[in-house]
């Protein structure tokens, strides 16, 4: 990877620009799904330098209960473990803020994100029926499959 480990940044998104609304829509291609939580995350930012490397949102959903709605890194950056520390910084920023769970969907057919959730000590705990279906206007095609169902993963934290 060409970003050196020491100028990865995560930091608040304050204003939402362009280009983290375009990264926001690679994890959810929906703009209509995205408007209906942006608005109420916490925004996160993954930078080095003045590159914009990923976004990250989190709601809270219930009490001590936040969800991670959205997280996604720039398909140039993908494969170097950004997504991972993406994922490890929501779980310690939610554990400071005392949050005792947090949870994350995915689609039945992101192979890859069921990978890294599951090695980050999230558990299945539900699958949600033709979630895709009924939430989206459009088919989505992942990994040449027709997303239907949202995995539902959670994890307690200390």
């Amino acid at each position: 990877m060409d970003k050196s480990e020491s100028n990865l940044i995560i930091h608040p998104i304050s204003t939402v620009t362009r280009d983290h609304y375009k990264l926001f829509l690679n994890a959810d291609p929906s703009k209509k799904v995205i408007n209906s939580y942006l608005g109420r995350a916490h925004k996160f930012e993954l930078t080095s330098g003045k590159d914009l490397l990923g976004v990250l949102a989190l709601i809270n959903t219930r009490p001590e209960t936040i969800e991670i709605v959205n997280i996604a890194v720039d398909e140039s950056h993908q494969n170097h473990g950004l997504g991972e520390k993406m994922l490890l910084f929501a779980i310690n920023w939610a554990t400071e803020k005392h949050y005792h769970t947090i949870e994350i969907g995915t689609g039945s057919t992101s192979f890859a994100q069921l990978y890294l959730y599951q090695k980050c000590g999230f558990r299945v705990v539900n699958i949600d029926r033709d979630f895709f279906v009924d939430n989206y206007d459009e088919p989505i095609i992942e990994n040449n499959l027709i997303l239907r169902d949202m995995i539902r993963l959670k994890k307690e934290l200390p």
